[in-house]
């Protein structure tokens, strides 16, 4: 009997005050988004780790619609893949759970076989021409909304700049899954000949690790300025404030302060168009709150000695190189030639490095210009906060853009309860199910194994009533080797500077705007993520021992425990519970 887990507590009807069904009538290609309804148990719903503040109902609209059920919908019938037909999306309070859509019939699946085979070469022959020539697009809408002044936009021009900027989001998302789907269906391929071939799948990860991105960049040029920081005697007024503070005590020190700043803010102009959540309109760019680059800054001179960052690049070169060496060592001549050809197909169209570098020119930047004109609508609108049109759903915002509805007082107490049903339920976050529905013994997607990390192990783990106190774990080794720290439960990146040196941090998933946390931490362990995620990733290229996909971490492990991770073998040990720790002490406390 499949083992369900209710939806009833989220579908009944009930979502953001004031929501209507028509709010989210949007197109799509196989299944609409919305909130849980009666009959989704039927499907498998997954907590999607990207968005763990939640997200707003502008936001919602944005990818739920544009991103799940378009841009991956989209992707997956014009490839198309062979079982799936893209993702879907539901919402439990603020929280957005996807759901893979199955293609169950035979003959079609047969059909759709022969036309992959078809259309993934022509692809894979041209990869460098489709993935740039979208890039290049998306590049030069980019430099319009950079050139727009919305604050001198007339009235009439704004709800038009509104459109635009949606249109600029959901045309990115074409772009991304259209690239993204052949390139892991291509690196699966790969995957399934390694195996038949008898190499340990933990190693075929390593065989693409070591190519720099835009992410990597950005992260050189930021540790850069930590250590200039630290060279010109600015070290102790990082310690002495966070990342709120930081601007106007650097401000206030005056002399090298003064030209760090400078070099500081040339830094954003070209770094700093990044939000630290995928495509959430919701969250600021580092340009608008210097906020997360400061505290990254405080984070880097937070360890005694300097990262390397060109020895952990020949570090993974020399790992690749070797984990390649060590497979084509136990091949024979043929099979040899299969997987060098293979290799050489995913080397060109190199989906880790593609994963990380794509999140600079589209996840963390296209829902930029939506954002600035949501800012100037609140402007105009005398709203009462400047993210005000945030808590509008799509209509909702169109309509006050182009004054067929006044922001009234009525509209502007609907906001605020928005607000506050928002704030709810993101401190609902770490009791949410990480699972609902249906939950099945595996999956087929593509995405949802290497990018979510949904295997047998995971699903199986979400699943144990006793995870919150097991004490040893498993997932994917997704980085070699071995650290023992005290564990940082993070909710979301608004929690690095809790970060010490040598600590583990322990999250959902991780994402770019993570990275720079791994020039400090000694390890990472996940909920999520597979063999192609972030973590696992940006693990290697760092060299920091990391395991992902266990399903439960959040849940098993708690802030400040003791933890030893394996990286090499995908297991985590709970060596000391920080409560064990802090009762007796306070025994003695009380006894004293």
């Amino acid at each position: 009997m499949a083992n369900i887990v209710p939806v009833d507590a989220y579908s009944t009807g009930e979502w953001y005050p004031g929501y209507k069904p028509e709010y989210f009538d949007m197109p799509w290609i196989v299944d609409p988004a919305g909130p849980f309804k009666p009959g989704d148990e039927n499907q498998f719903w997954f907590l999607d780790f990207h968005w763990s503040r939640g997200l707003t109902p502008l936001g919602a609209t944005l990818w739920s619609g544009d991103g799940y059920c378009w841009g991956t919908q989209h992707a997956a019938e014009s490839l198309p893949l062979p079982p799936g037909r893209g993702v879907s999306a539901r919402f439990a309070g603020t929280h957005l759970y996807g759901s893979a859509l199955p293609e169950t019939d035979p003959r079609e699946i047969e059909a759709r076989a022969g036309r992959i085979a078809t259309n993934l070469p022509h692809f894979l022959q041209n990869y460098r021409h489709i993935w740039e020539g979208g890039r290049d697009e998306l590049e030069n809408t980019w430099s319009y909304f950079r050139g727009v002044d919305f604050t001198q936009a007339r009235g009439d021009e704004l709800p038009e700049l509104l459109v635009k900027g949606r249109r600029y989001h959901k045309r990115s998302m074409e772009i991304h899954f259209g690239v993204m789907y052949p390139m892991l269906a291509n690196f699966l391929g790969f995957y399934g000949a390694c195996a038949d071939m008898g190499i340990d799948p933990n190693e075929i990860g390593k065989f693409l690790q070591g190519e720099d991105t835009k992410i990597m960049e950005t992260d050189r040029a930021l540790y850069a300025l930590a250590m200039k920081a630290r060279a010109v005697g600015l070290e102790g007024v990082f310690q002495a404030h966070t990342g709120s503070q930081l601007r106007d005590a650097l401000g206030r020190h005056g002399g090298a302060a003064s030209q760090w700043l400078t070099e500081f803010d040339d830094f954003l102009q070209v770094y700093g168009w990044r939000a630290e959540a995928t495509c959430d309109v919701g969250v600021p760019a580092w340009i608008e709150d210097n906020t997360i680059p400061l505290d990254l800054v405080r984070t880097f001179l937070q360890r005694g000695d300097a990262h390397d960052f060109e020895a952990a690049a020949r570090n993974a070169l020399a790992e690749r190189d070797e984990a390649i060496d060590n497979a084509r060592a136990g091949l024979t001549r043929e099979e040899q030639a299969v997987f060098d050809a293979g290799l050489a197909s995913n080397q060109e169209a190199n989906f880790p490095w593609w994963q990380d570098d794509h999140n600079y020119y589209i996840d963390l930047k296209v829902m930029l210009p939506l954002r600035w004109g949501c800012q100037e609508l609140a402007n105009r609108v005398k709203a009462e906060r400047n993210d005000d049109m945030l808590y509008l759903f799509w209509p909702e915002l169109m309509d006050v853009a182009t004054g067929e509805r006044p922001y009234d007082a009525g509209l502007r107490s609907l906001v605020e309860d928005r607000r506050q049903y928002f704030d709810h339920w993101h401190g609902r976050r770490s009791e949410m199910p990480k699972v609902l529905g249906t939950i099945p013994e595996s999956v087929e997607d593509p995405i949802l194994i290497e990018i979510f990390g949904l295997n047998p192990n995971s699903i199986r783990a979400v699943q144990n009533p006793d995870a919150a106190a097991q004490t040893t774990i498993s997932g994917v080794p997704a980085a070699k080797g071995t650290a023992r720290g005290i564990a940082r439960v993070l909710q979301s990146s608004d929690e690095l500077h809790r970060l010490e040196p040598g600590s583990i941090l322990v999250c959902e998933s991780t994402s770019p705007n993570w990275t720079p946390a791994f020039g400090k931490i000694a390890g990472c362990v996940c909920d999520g993520g597979g063999m192609l995620s972030h973590a696992a990733i940006v693990g290697r290229e760092y060299g920091v021992p990391t395991v992902t996909a266990t399903g439960v971490a959040t849940l098993s492990i708690h802030d400040g425990d003791e933890i030893e991770v394996d990286g090499s073998a995908g297991v985590v040990t709970v060596l000391t519970r920080a409560a064990d720790v802090v009762a007796p002490a306070a025994a003695e406390g009380v006894t004293a």
